[in-house]
């Protein structure tokens, strides 16, 4: 037996069952432990949730329409629920179909869940799920019984643009990336409180100054995704543009949620306490906060060893390297007024000829749950044609990779194409990690954007020594 085969051998019975594809998959202090071919649907965000003594994991997807096994029809591609108890053996429970539409034109990308026993106003014996619905619309289902999903109500509708919500679910407020008729960007916020979910109430439109109806000139790049610390923190951290025009904004979020409304450039401006301007050919598809990092190597100066910082993370949209470059910066925003770049995270393209791949090279999206065991310690990013590599931010001047997975192709993975200069199409079939979560045991879920499906990984070696398991 060759050695590639022989490893593989090994790392098959090491996964308890998962259903590796071929000998292709490439790994550092990673491992397959289970896998979910997701009936073969474009993937985007995962939201994995504990429900009972049971974790539930809820995928959002890109348009497309395939067929459902569980109910023998053809669905447009909406939102899969996948019991994942048993990492080892996850059951598909039921899909939710989306807008009809291919790519991301339809879909249902977006997903978050929160138990009734958190909302303050909820039914406290319900489990609620805040999805977009295309483009079109953010409904809210019941998912109480995850084999069962009801449609509760449309929370806002008629839009042109839907993405990244967030979802507090101690309060209920819930920040939802839309496209509203007269704003002049394609993605802008809607402030909802949705601690009854059954009574979703509106609060607020907001955004970039410039981006409001009736502004002037060129209107900065559309909202991204916002985070918020909630009350505690009484931060929001909103990322705009995605491969151009990036924005970073810190939003103090009792202003902006009881600050005037109308949406003039002032009122914009108010509840704004900090704001980044990338260089103009790098996104901010997410701005994850890395707020009171120790920082040993200051801990004898005078003013301490801890530091507030945020993790930005540019999104791949070319394939085969067509644009600039996106990565990860590491942004300090101890004074809050001033952030300042300190550093950066890359994957060497020469390292896997990732570039020859097909598909896109470069970060999409980080983890955005922060459990005990890599709070502050590690943080995973999907890379698309190179999976899903996992950095130790101990040191956030220095970021380095202590691990990756990069899945095998599977049956079911798509080709991505670019346009040649002779008008010709080159197609190459490719793996492209999409987005990813952990849940609070620590497993970490990776999903493909090709349909490759979704794959269950743990830590080993190095990394799992990093992590504070």
């Amino acid at each position: 037996m060759g050695k590639s085969k022989w490893v593989f051998a090994l790392a098959s019975v090491a996964a308890l069952g998962a259903q590796a594809q071929d000998n292709k998959a490439e790994k550092l202090n990673m491992e397959l432990v289970g896998y979910s071919d997701l009936q073969g649907r474009s993937a985007y965000q995962p939201t994995i949730h504990k429900q009972g003594d049971r974790w539930i994991a809820y995928v959002g997807h890109h348009g497309d329409n395939i067929l459902n096994p569980l109910t023998g029809k053809k669905e447009d591609n909406g939102t899969s629920i996948v019991d994942v108890t048993d990492v080892r053996h996850p059951k598909y429970l039921a899909h939710i179909p989306g807008q009809p539409g291919l790519a991301e034109a339809g879909g249902a990308q977006m997903v978050r869940v929160c138990d009734g026993t958190q909302l303050p106003k909820a039914d406290k014996s319900k489990v609620y799920l805040l999805r977009t619905f295309g483009n079109q619309a953010h409904q809210l289902w019941n998912v109480t019984d995850p084999a069962k999903p009801e449609f509760l109500n449309t929370v806002s509708g008629n839009l042109k643009d839907t993405h990244k919500n967030w979802w507090e679910c101690d309060t209920g407020i819930a920040y939802l990336v839309s496209g509203v008729e007269g704003w002049r960007v394609r993605r802008m916020t809607q402030v909802y409180d949705l601690s009854d979910p059954e009574r979703p109430v509106f609060i607020r439109n907001f955004g970039l100054p410039g981006q409001q109806p009736g502004a002037t000139g060129t209107a900065p790049a559309d909202l991204h995704g916002p985070i918020s610390t909630g009350p505690k923190g009484n931060r929001v951290y909103f990322g705009y543009g995605t491969d151009k025009g990036g924005v970073l904004q810190i939003v103090d979020r009792e202003k902006l949620l009881s600050g005037p409304k109308e949406p003039s450039s002032e009122n914009l401006l108010y509840p704004q306490v900090g704001r980044l301007d990338l260089q103009p050919t790098n996104g901010a598809h997410t701005v994850l906060p890395l707020l009171d990092m120790p920082l040993p190597e200051f801990v004898k100066d005078k003013q301490g060893a801890r530091g507030d910082f945020v993790m930005i993370v540019n999104e791949q949209i070319l394939n085969e390297c067509l644009e600039t470059r996106q990565r990860v910066w590491f942004v300090d925003v101890t004074a809050e007024a001033k952030p300042f770049g300190v550093s950066n995270f890359n994957v060497p393209e020469k390292s896997g000829n990732f570039c020859s791949r097909g598909g896109r090279f470069g970060s999409h999206s980080p983890n955005e749950n922060q459990p005990p065991m890599y709070a502050k310690r590690l943080v995973f990013v999907a890379w698309f044609n190179a999976g899903v590599r996992a950095i130790d931010i101990r040191d956030p001047y220095n970021p380095r990779e202590v691990g990756f997975y990069v899945p095998a192709r599977t049956a079911k993975t798509d080709k991505r194409c670019i346009k040649l200069p002779d008008g010709k199409e080159r197609c190459k079939i490719a793996i492209q990690t999409n987005n990813l979560e952990v849940d609070d045991r620590g497993y970490i879920y990776i999903v493909d954007r090709a349909n490759s499906g979704m794959h269950i990984l743990r830590l080993t070696g190095e990394a799992r020594k990093i992590a504070n398991f």
